[in-house]
This record gives C-alpha cells, structure tokens and sequence, in this order.
C-alpha cells in the first residue's frame, strides 16, 4: 500500500507519494501560505489529493498521510505546540487535515521523521541505535533507539541544537545564551568567516573576494567553495564548527552510547571539510575514549526527501 508524506515548511509544502520501500513515486509541491494554520492545512489537502489522483496511484490505495513540520509535537502526534516559522500555537493539525482529507493522519517533528527515514531507507541502515544530527540554519535531530523512534515522555525530545554549551556564550533565538547550534550551523559558518574578512582582511582576502568586498555579502555557499579551493582562512571556518560539532557528539554519545551518528543538513553538504574536524574531535573528546568503541559518524544520504519519506513511513506504521 501507498501513503503520502508531507513536509511543511516555512516557504513550501513538500509532498511525495511513497511505496513501502521509501521510493517516492510522484510529489506535488505548494508556496507555504501565511495568513493562517487553515491556510496551511487547505495547502496539505490539495497536495494529498493532487497525489491520490496521480497515474501512480492508479489502482493501489493510500492508506494514511505523515505530516513532518518544525516545532514541538504532542505525544500523541496530533497537535503542534508550536513551530517558530509558522507562527502556530496548540494547532489541532491531525485532525484538521484528516477532515479535509478523510484518511488517518500523523504528525510529526520534521527531524524526527528524517531520522526515522535515514533509518529506515538511508545511511542507518542495519543500525539499531543511531542519533541523526541536522545541521543547517539551525541544528535539528532525532534519535531511533532499539529500533523505536524516541521522541521523549512529552514528544518534544532530540532538541539538540539547544543544549547549552557556553554559559555566557552568544545569544540564541530561544532565549538563552551559548547553545550548541550557535557554534555548529549555516549561522555558525557564517558568523566565523565574516569576522575573519572583517578583522583579518589579508587573511581573509579570498573570502571577502567572493563576498563583493564586504564582510556581510559572504554566504556559506562561498565559505564552501573558497574551503574547497584550500584557502586557509575558509578552512579555519569549518575547522572551528567541526570541532564544535565533534564536541557535542562525544556528549551525545557519553549519554546515549548510539552506534552511529548520522549527519545531514545543507552544511554537512561539504563532507569531509566538516566531517573530519568532527571525528578527530570526538575521538579526542569522547568519554573512556581508549576503552569503548566509538560510534561511526557518517554523512545522511537522503538529502532533502528525508523529512518527507520519513512522514510516509511513519503513517504506514502509526
């Protein structure tokens, strides 16, 4: 049987009509309205029946419809508490959608449904016990442990990005100050990397080349590019965020003992240019580093799909 997945967010509502082996066998796509929630869920129900018409679904049912979307999700995956970039409060989307739709539906934490995907279908495959680690504009999560999803007593658990780990360290948007996603993301990357043009201009001459001679026109795609090149400068980029990562996976690890940490996001895109600063720091790092094995850390291989497939599948096994 078929099911459709769909991943709402902040500029698109992304959705794939999957098979029970993570293929995506058609997608419909939407600009993200908004004016309201109800906006928003008029936007699934067209996407949902946009793909029970498509050739694909011809004469196979769908069976139910996983909605994956940023916030904190109740426990029993039928309202969003909130989520930030759509400016929801207590949203009954379960239930909205399944109205509109007239097939059971379950919500779902974006990252926890990506999680649940590489698992399944991606870079986890084989591995019981494995945390996923997104990094991009922010740093996302979700863990699959003795192959269950967790998503803790409340379903708002793997909120990684903001664990503190500076005190008196730069402020983040939740509020607090110094936590992880303020060292390991797109903002992170950028934010060193503008201060190297800015304060080391001959140092950072290749850089600010690409960034139209002002600090402040440097994007990430172009900190990649210059790394990718062997500039020092843009290498000292990643190797500071790699460290930070490596950092807060030897915690992880010291919490959870995860046989594989799986890392995705579009800042994991440059690969080894993150990834090795990040394995060396968390060998270093990790708690009785000599005594115990230590956890692979692999790139995620789904890409951009996985919140998507991930929704699919965790309808199919709601």
């Amino acid at each position: 049987m078929l099911t459709i997945g769909v991943d709402v967010g902040g500029t698109k509502v992304a959705a794939g009509l999957v098979d029970e082996n993570g293929a995506i066998l058609a997608r419909a796509r939407r600009p993200t309205p908004s004016a309201s929630p109800s906006d928003v869920e008029d936007v699934i129900a067209a996407c949902v029946r946009e793909l029970r018409d498509a050739p694909e679904a011809v004469g196979r049912e769908v069976e139910a419809v996983g909605v994956g979307a940023a916030g904190f999700i109740t426990a029993d995956r039928s309202t969003i508490l909130v989520a930030p970039n759509l400016s929801w409060r207590d949203e009954p989307l379960r239930d909205a959608v399944a109205e509109r739709v007239g097939l059971p539906v379950v919500v779902e934490n974006d990252a926890n449904a990506a999680a649940w995907a590489e698992y399944r279908f991606g870079a986890g495959q084989g591995e019981s016990h494995l945390v996923v680690v997104t990094v991009g504009t922010g740093i996302g999560g979700g863990m699959v442990l003795g192959g269950e999803l967790y998503r803790g007593r409340f379903g708002i658990g793997s909120e990684w990005g903001h664990m503190q780990v500076s005190q008196s360290g730069r402020r983040c948007g939740c509020g607090q100050h110094g936590c992880w996603e303020q060292y390991v993301s797109g903002r992170a990357l950028l934010h060193e990397a503008r201060e190297i043009a800015d304060v080391q201009r001959g140092y950072g001459a290749r850089l600010l080349e690409l960034g139209g001679g002002r600090p402040e026109g440097i994007e990430a795609i172009e900190v990649t590019q210059a790394a990718r090149e062997g500039d020092l400068a843009a290498l000292d980029c990643f190797e500071e965020v790699g460290t930070w990562l490596g950092q807060g996976l030897a915690d992880l690890a010291a919490v959870l003992d995860p046989g594989l940490f799986v890392i995705g996001g579009g800042v994991a895109d440059a690969g080894e240019l993150l990834l090795a600063p990040a394995r060396r720091t968390y060998a270093e790092k990790l708690t009785g580093t000599r005594a115990r094995p230590h956890a692979e850390i692999r790139l995620a291989a789904l890409g951009n799909d996985a919140g998507l497939v991930g929704a699919a599948d965790l309808a199919r096994h709601r």
